[in-house]
């Protein structure tokens, strides 16, 4: 199975993923720690995937999305995006509205 391949099937396969570097309990930078803090803070149920732990799925991910950079969160196999977007939809209350639609 390919990279992309692989990808589709993590997304598609729970309905909350993060691509992230390290895991929750041990982000491997800041980026990825906020993305975790933001899904903790909305209570979300999710998979973390370590894109250090697969060099294919860590090249993979970004040519999947088109975005060149982790971590990226899916929610019912679609991208969401980085940490940034994460924050601001957080502050705005969408992005808690998409993870209850995930439930």
């Amino acid at each position: 199975m390919d990279a992309q391949e692989t990808i589709k099937n993590q997304v598609s396969g729970s309905p909350v993923v993060l691509y992230m570097k390290g895991s929750p309990k041990f982000p491997q930078c800041g980026f990825s720690n906020l993305a975790t803090q933001i899904l903790d803070a909305c209570n979300a149920q999710y998979k973390a995937i370590d894109v250090l732990a697969d060099p294919a799925v860590r090249e993979g991910i970004k040519i999947y999305a088109n975005w060149p950079t982790i971590p990226q969160l899916y929610i019912k196999g679609e991208f969401i995006g980085g940490a940034d977007i994460m924050r601001a939809m957080h502050e705005s209350g969408e992005l808690q509205t998409a993870l209850d639609g995930a439930k």
